[in-house]
Parts: C-alpha cells; structure tokens; sequence
C-alpha cells in the first residue's frame, strides 16, 4: 500500500496538463490509474462512456510521463471528426501548459505537385543532390578566390593549386548542368536552400493542422510535409492516423522522423475497438490481373538472362488465376458482377486452395522457388533503372516496377498461404470503362494480433480507449496485449436524465425483413419514436437498403433524398414539418450531419455500419432520441467466416464457439453500443435510447438473444416494453423533463 501511495504522489503533476477547470465524473481517477499504470510501462485498456473525457483521461498522465522520462505521446485514430476534437484539445493544453505539437498526415494529401511516393523519393534525391553539388560549387569559388589573390602576390604554388580547382570546378557545373535537365521539385529545393526558423517558430506558436502547414507552405513555394518531418524530432505530442503506426515500414520510419527508439514512444489509440479491423487491413496482401499482365509486358521488352525464368512464373501465375476465377463462377453468377469487389469461393479445407493448385499445373520451367528468386532480382533491376532514368529526366515520372510486384507477391503466397490467419482468396470487378471482368489475388489477414502485437511489445506503454473496449480478455486476445491495466466507466451522469429501452418488435432475421407484417410493426415504432421526440431523432439500420426501406415507408421521397415534400397520409409527424433525411453510401457526412444538426426537428435514417454511428457527437438538442433497428450482424461472407474459421483455431482454448463470439457477435453489439452512445453527451443532456427487435429483451431466444452480450450495467438499465407502449413511455419521460416546445403531441 505504501508503494502505491508513492506512485500516486509521483503522478500527480500531471493535472497540469489538465485545461479546464474540473474534470468530469470519474475522469480524475482515470487519469490517476493511467499515470500509475505507465509509472509501472503497463499497456492500458480503458472503456468510458461516450461524452465522459477519455481523450484527455489518457493525453494528460501520458503526456505528464513523456514530460518526466523523455518520450513522446503518440495519439491516433481513424475517424477524421476525431483528429478536429485532438486538435482543439491540444490547444486547449497548450494554452495552460506549452507542449510542442504536431499533427501528420499522409505525403498524398500534403504534396503541392500531386506525384506518388516513388517519385517523390526520386525527386528529393534528385533536388538534394543538387543542393549539395551547388554547395561544393560555393566552396571551390571561394578557393579559387583566394587562391587568385595569393597567386597575384607572387605564390606560385597558389597559381598550380587555383589551376586544379579550376579543373574540379569546370567538372562540377557538368554535373550540375545534368541534373538539373532532371526531376527536381522546386518546393523541396526552397526548403534546402532557404532558412526553416520562421516555418519553425510559426509551427509551434500553436497547433496547426496539414490544412494550415499546406496553405503556409504553399504561399511560399515550399514543401510543407518535409518541412513538418523535420521539425517532428523531440515533439511531445503527435495527431496522426492509424497506419503511421499500424503498417510496420511506415511505423519504422515514423518513429526515425521523431529521433525517437520505439521504447521512448507511448501510443494513445482511440476508438481502439477499430484497430482490430484496421490491422487486418493494412497486413491484407493483394495482385491484380493487371499488374501480372504489367509484369509480362514488361518482361517482353527486358533484353536480360533472367526474363524467361521470370516469365514462366509470372505468366503461369497469371495464367491460374484467370482460369480460377472463371471456373469458379456459379450460375449466372458473372453477369451479376459489378464495379464493386467480388469474392469467389477458392479455399479447401483440405487441400492448397484451387489458385495454387492452378497454378502448380500451369507451371512450367526449372523450379518455382529458383524461378521466382530470378524474378525479385531481375525486377530489383529494372526498378533502380527506373529510378535512375527518373532522376536524369529521361522520363517525366517515375516507373513502378511491376515484376518486382508480382514476384514479391506470388513468393509470400506460396510461402505464406497455409500459415494460420493467412487466408488465399481470388475477387473479380467489372471495369467500367471496357465492361470486361478482371481478378485479383488476396492474401487476407485473418488474425489481427499478428500486426498488433509486435507494435504493443515494441512501444514503452499504449493506452487503447473505446466506449466499446469490453470484455477486455477478448481486445487482449485479438489484439496480443500481455496483461493490460484495465478500466472501465459507464455513463456517470444522473440516470433519470436518460431512458433505455428494448422493445419487443418481432426480430429482423434476414428471412424475416421482407415479412409485411413485420415491416408494418416496425414502421409504426419509428412513427411513434419519431413523433414523440421533442427534436431530432437518430435511426440507424444494419444495412443502408433497409435505412432507406423504412425512410420511404414513413415518408421520405427518394427522389428528392429527404422528406420534407413527403407523401400525403404516411408519418403523421410529417404533417407537423419533421424533416426526414437518408444517409447513403459516398454522402459527404459532414455535410449531412450539419444540415441535421441545423434543423430541430428532423430523423436521420443511416446504417450503423457507416460513418455516423462512431466518433461523431450529437451534444445537446443536436440529437434527442437515437434508435437501433435490428441486430446489425455483418455480412456473413467467405472472408468472414475465414476470419470465424482462424479464430476458432487460435482461440480455442479460451472460448467455446469462439470463432462466431470473437469475430461476429462481439463487434456487432460494440456497433451497436457506439451507435447509442451518440446521445446523452452530458451531465445535464437528456434523452431517450431504443433497441427495436426482440432479440435484446429478456425473451428467451436461444442462442439467437445478445441481450448477455451487453455489459452487466447496461443490461440493468434495459427496459423492455412493447411495441404499442413505446409512445406512452417516451411522451412520460420527455414531458417529465419539460422538453416539448408547447402542448406534447397526442398518443
């Protein structure tokens, strides 16, 4: 006890970092557990509430440690809106406590000419090159300067000296003559040749976003992402996305931008009950047809020993992986393919997958392995020819070497493929240009902890915060943590402010979402939640097509894509001017959100699997009642149940059923929580939440009911209720709070 009480005394300077005059409920010891969990280097899981603080619960002792022990914070995140609120936080903290702050973004959307990544490694070398040859041009100037007014006193030896300089300077305008016929990038120059104090002192006066270095940096003919890699060394706090972190190369490079070793970096991930999906991404290999038949036009034209062997394997490859798409097809299941991704089923379960089998057969030559490794060479080859002809301006971009690609791709397939959690698959799209179909190949990352864990084990400490972390032995499992602090905090705020309802509509099984009856009972708890909430209403589905079902049930026109014109003798509510706007795939959500926010009295019918139901607030009168429709299960696809499959496996001795539990069931309730957590932001904020399908109640439902699912907590505040009685509960509770603006509306 005495050692922890001098932990806690050793951690509390960090409320110094703290910007506003009290925390919220619980946020103090949240900040004082964190801080004793990185005094010990202890990873942290921490679940809070929605609304509740956890972004500076975790900023403020993981900063005051950094502050301490000479380290940087590192907080990340993959929801843009999310990145805004890091920003004004780190403002807020600067302007009690002065940290120095950056916040990156990607080279893609920071570059004042648009080239690629390649390219831009070319350019830089190629401009820096002549940076330096105009330096030893300067030098051998002032040499020859002096060595002139020497020799003109007389000093034979400085006239001989003067002569070689001469010689060296004649030989260097040469070199630089040729390299300036090639690719520099004007902007990056400017930054070489100029003095980077101003952009430095302008940089830390506050904290800017890469919308501000961009418009800087563009004002004067500079390169603002080098600009902003430089002055990263030693920061305190870095704002970046998830793959500055997730993706190993870029990982590596990241950290050498900040002069920092990996065990002098705390990682601070939001939202982390997304690292699971973004890992499994980022590890995801894939090989277009396009780049194979890239590689054998390439092939053709390479006057080298080794095209042929290359050829054999490439080709064969490509080859396969045609005639497994086409063999693959069901009945008229071509011509339903679109501009869209779509996977055929290739996996055996007990066998190589029929790509690899293919491809076997179609393989001609004098060893796959020998073959291939003549082909990464080759390919190695022709790629720094590329770079070269790129730096002398031979050519005005920059090639990418596509048979070093498809060789690099094709060896991890065949080395890789049968390993746990590595999935080989095959998808095919439409091009809509020519109409044809074309495939890829996919090595899907089935087990996510295989990224993740490296990254935890490398990093002093990391603190992963969601509303939706629980149950944590499961986020320790998939993502590879080793014995994490563990917190967790509900909604503190007063419970008569906020009601909670699970209500007996029949369950939205996919069989069952076409059953009229079932709609009819549906539509009618929208109308009634719709009608009876005293402003905006939120309504998410499992899928945009039924958002946009029920929309045009109760009144939407998809024509004119919102309801404000809505069909005569539908939603009773429309007749007293709600506003009903659909969210769609591509909408532009900041956008759809304002025009929402703006109105009060408008329901926003979206998806929970979209971009609205996380990491976006809806404080205060923004949004009073929000509702879930149905349990929003993902597709269940061949990838999925890859997924369901490698868990099972590597999971086994944890779980029963852990394959359906870990990948299925447990992220479709953390949508769902996030999505009821849009509302109720607040100590003083009030409203109503609605679970519509029978599964969340306390019916018996057999392994079909998630109710269990949900933390103990939350199912205490479960309310279940039927479907005719919802109207009556919500106009009980609302005009308890006083929120109706005149007389409520009439049951």
């Amino acid at each position: 006890m005495a050692n922890e009480r001098a932990v806690v005394a050793e951690t509390n300077g960090h409320l110094r970092f703290f910007p506003y005059d009290e925390p919220y409920p619980n946020q103090r010891e949240a900040m004082d557990r964190i801080a004793n969990a990185l005094a010990r280097g202890q990873d942290v899981l921490f679940e809070g509430a929605p609304g509740t603080g956890k972004t500076l619960s975790a900023l403020v002792p993981a900063l005051e440690h950094a502050r301490e022990r000479d380290k940087t914070v590192v907080i990340t995140t993959n929801v843009h809106q999310q990145m805004r609120q890091f920003v004004e936080d780190a403002r807020a903290i600067t302007r009690k406590e002065p940290i120095r702050a950056v916040v990156f973004r990607g080279k893609a959307s920071m570059c004042h000419i648009d080239v690629g990544y390649q390219e831009c490694q070319s350019l830089r070398d190629t401009t820096r090159a002549v940076v330096e040859k105009e330096e030893d041009k300067r030098q051998l100037e002032e040499r020859q300067r002096a060595l002139l007014g020497e020799s003109r006193k007389g000093d034979s030896g400085a006239a001989e000296a003067r002569s070689a300089v001469m010689d060296e300077l004649g030989s260097i305008e040469e070199e630089l003559e040729t390299l300036r016929e090639g690719n520099v990038c004007e902007h990056y120059y400017n930054n070489l040749v100029g003095d980077a104090d101003d952009f430095f002192a302008w940089l830390f006066e506050d904290v800017r976003t890469p919308d501000d270095i961009y418009e800087y940096a563009d004002e004067r003919t500079l390169c603002g992402y080098e600009l902003l890699k430089e002055g990263m060394e030693g920061v305190d706090l870095v704002v970046c996305n998830y793959h500055h972190l997730l993706d190993p190369m870029i990982r590596e490079q990241f950290f050498r931008w900040l002069g920092r070793d990996p065990e002098d970096v705390i990682t601070v991930f939001d939202e982390a009950h997304n690292v699971e999906s973004a890992a499994r991404d980022h590890a995801t290999r894939t090989l277009t047809e396009n780049t194979l038949e890239s590689a054998l036009d390439e092939l053709e034209d390479a006057d080298d020993s080794r095209a042929e062997p290359a050829e054999n394997v490439v080709g064969a490859f490509y080859r396969a992986l045609r005639e497994t798409y086409a063999n693959a097809f069901e009945y008229g299941e071509r011509e339903r393919v679109g501009e869209n991704w779509h996977d055929v089923a290739v996996a055996n379960s007990d066998r190589r997958d029929d790509l690899t089998l293919t491809f076997l057969e179609e393989y001609e030559g004098r060893g796959i392995e020998t073959e291939l490794e003549l082909a990464l060479q080759l390919g190695e080859t022709l790629d720094e020819e590329y770079e070269r002809a790129y730096k002398e301006g031979e050519t005005p971009t920059r090639s990418e070497c596509q048979t070093l690609q498809a060789a690099g791709f094709v060896s991890a397939w065949m080395k890789d493929g049968t390993k746990l959690g590595q999935h080989p698959m095959v998808s095919v799209r439409r091009d809509s240009g020519t109409d044809e179909i074309y495939g890829r190949a996919e090595l899907y990352t089935c087990i996510p902890r295989e990224v993740t864990r490296e990254l935890f084990e490398e990093v002093y400490a990391s603190v992963l915060m969601s509303a939706t972390l629980r149950p944590f032995d499961v986020t320790e499992d998939v993502l590879g943590l080793e014995s994490p602090a563990t917190l967790a905090y509900g909604l503190e705020y007063p419970e008569r402010n906020r009601r909670t309802y699970a209500v007996r509509a029949p369950p939205l099984f996919a069989s069952e979402r076409n059953d009229a009856e079932t709609q009819s009972v549906v539509a009618g708890v929208l109308e009634d939640a719709i009608r009876f909430t005293p402003g905006n209403a939120l309504v998410f589905f499992p899928s945009y097509a039924e958002a946009e079902r029920y929309y045009e049930r109760l009144g939407g026109s998809v024509g004119g894509r919102d309801g404000r014109d809505g069909r005569d003798g539908t939603l009773a509510s429309a007749a007293r001017g709600t506003e009903l706007l659909l969210d769609e795939p591509g909408t532009r959500t900041e956008e759809l959100r304002s025009r929402f926010v703006a109105s009060d009295d408008a329901a926003l019918f979206t998806s929970l699997w979209g971009t609205l139901a996380e990491g976006v607030s809806f404080d205060g009168d923004d949004a009073r009642t929000v509702v879930v429709v149905g349990v929003p299960y993902p597709h269940l696809s061949k990838r999925m149940e890859a997924v369901q499959d490698a868990y099972d496996r590597a999971y086994a001795d944890r779980a029963r059923d852990a394959g359906w539990r870990y990948a299925v069931e447990i992220p479709t309730i953390r949508k769902t929580r996030q999505a009821l957590g849009r509302v109720i932001r607040s100590p003083e904020d009030f409203g109503v939440r609605a679970l519509v399908d029978k599964r969340y109640t306390r019916a018996d439902m057999g392994k079909y009911g998630v109710r269990g699912t949900f933390p103990a907590e939350e199912r205490e505040e479960l309310i279940d209720i039927e479907p005719g009685k919802l109207k009556f509960a919500m106009l009980n509770f609302y005009a308890d709070h006083d929120a109706y603006d005149g007389e409520p509306p009439r049951p």
